[in-house]
């Protein structure tokens, strides 16, 4: 089978560009171009004709990747057209005609290339990321992943373990020699290594998961204290209805910002109070959680409503930031009242002291990201099989005996087999779909 997509943006622009890649490219380019087949990684001028009726479509640059040197790993093309409408849907509907030729799915080149082994799942994983990055942090994470550091710390781990096995497996092969004392130890000491690295590893604050998916602050606060305004002057636009009637947010709302590079998502709440109103207590409820999942908190005040002890505890200090609006009110009430965390003293109306908060807001961020440069684990699923492969290693050391070690075999290929479905050793064909779906077509 076939397949083709136009590989750059839709809609209107100076060149487009559409992919073809299966055994049909050779017979499409010469049908297309009405010539002979351009030198291979060689972008070469053709006119591009409808082989139906002999029309000129139009003039482009084609270029021909010989299989297995090419992006997929199969025979591919690259036709560059201009990129009207008009052309663009002419030359898809060309490749419609030919037998056993299909509009490809979304991700399928790059699914094509990791089941030809051009790629690692980590890498198909890194290019989604790529293309679907927004801020500087995100592309430069999706980089360092392309680059091959992580898929070579996983094959490390899982190449070491297959080789510990290997020596399990050659006493169960000869089960009247007892292993040497020296090798159980050095077996063990290897094992143990390789389980805190990947403690180590999990122990990441989840910092590659956040880059790759924002880091979340929620803005939370009694009614009508400017959690919504503050909303607005963060993400520069009215994302958020502003009234002096109390209660006015009663969903959460959030905007997506790229704020230094980092990507935020910032949630306006409804205001935390007692109310009698249902789907006002469904708002304060949906606030509360919010703030519990957010990875920095905004607590916001004003001067005549500074008793909010209920967020004021031992569990949220370590990501919260009070801040406190409407300064030019009772400001001697703010300096004689004692607070755990030092806030910030701020107007949102007036425009006071707002660089600063924004300043601790990215001094809390760049806390956070201080160490990307180790970040290892991108996704929910690495981190799902890392547990598991850490589960399994601890199991296999706390064998106490020689005639443990049958057992402990079926511990390390275990573990060696959750390694695998990171880098896609093993059959991974359940996760493939939830993998590429997430890519654009013609990728």
């Amino acid at each position: 089978m076939t397949v083709y997509a136009l590989s750059s943006g839709p809609g209107i622009s100076g060149i487009a560009v559409i992919r073809v890649s299966g055994s049909k490219t050779e017979e499409i380019i010469l049908s297309l171009t009405n010539g002979s087949l351009p030198k291979t990684k060689e972008a070469t001028l053709k006119k591009i004709i409808n082989p139906k009726n002999g029309e000129l479509i139009d003039e482009g640059l084609v270029i021909f990747f010989k299989r297995p040197n090419s992006y997929t790993g199969e025979d591919m093309a690259e036709f560059h057209v201009h990129g009207s409408k008009a052309v663009v849907q002419e030359v898809l509907t060309v490749l419609e005609g030919f037998d056993d030729c299909r509009l490809a799915e979304p991700g399928e080149f790059t699914k094509i290339a990791f089941q030809n082994n051009k790629i690692n799942l980590l890498k198909a994983e890194s290019i989604g990321d790529l293309i679907a990055a927004e801020t500087e942090l995100q592309r430069k994470q999706a980089l360092r992943i392309m680059s091959g550091d992580s898929s070579k710390k996983f094959n490390f781990w899982r190449e070491e373990l297959i080789n510990i096995l290997a020596d399990i497996e050659a006493k169960i092969d000869f089960p009247e020699e007892d292993i040497p004392e020296n090798l159980s130890q050095n077996i063990k000491s290897r094992c143990e290594k390789i389980k805190n690295e990947i403690q180590v590893t999990l122990d990441d604050n989840k910092t590659g998961e956040i880059i790759r998916e924002g880091f979340k602050i929620a803005i939370v606060g009694p009614p009508n204290v400017g959690k919504s305004s503050l909303l607005n002057y963060l993400s520069k636009r009215e994302a958020a209805i502003v009234s002096e009637k109390a209660g006015t947010t009663r969903d959460v709302i959030e905007c997506h910002l790229d704020l230094e590079g980092i990507p935020v998502i910032i949630s306006d709440t409804a205001g935390i109070r007692d109310s009698s109103d249902e789907i006002e207590t469904k708002g304060v409820n949906l606030a509360i959680n919010r703030a519990e999942e957010a990875d920095l908190i905004i607590i916001l005040l004003d001067p005549k409503k500074l008793d909010f002890k209920g967020f004021f505890n031992e569990k949220l200090h370590d990501k919260s930031i009070l801040a406190i609006n409407k300064s030019d009110l009772l400001i001697e009430s703010i300096n004689n009242k004692e607070f755990k965390i030092e806030p910030h003293i701020i107007s949102i109306k007036d425009n006071k002291n707002l660089d600063k908060l924004i300043e601790a807001v990215k001094l809390k961020l760049n806390k956070q990201f201080l160490k990307t440069n180790n970040v290892l684990i991108t996704r929910s699923r690495h981190r799902l099989h890392l547990k598991e492969c850490h589960k399994h290693l601890k199991v296999f050391l706390e064998k106490k005996n020689n005639q443990e070690f049958d057992l402990a075999a079926e511990d390390l290929r275990l573990s060696i087999r959750h390694l695998g479905t990171i880098v896609g050793k093993v059959d991974v064909e359940e996760i493939l779909g939830s993998i590429f779906d997430n890519f654009c077509i013609g990728k």
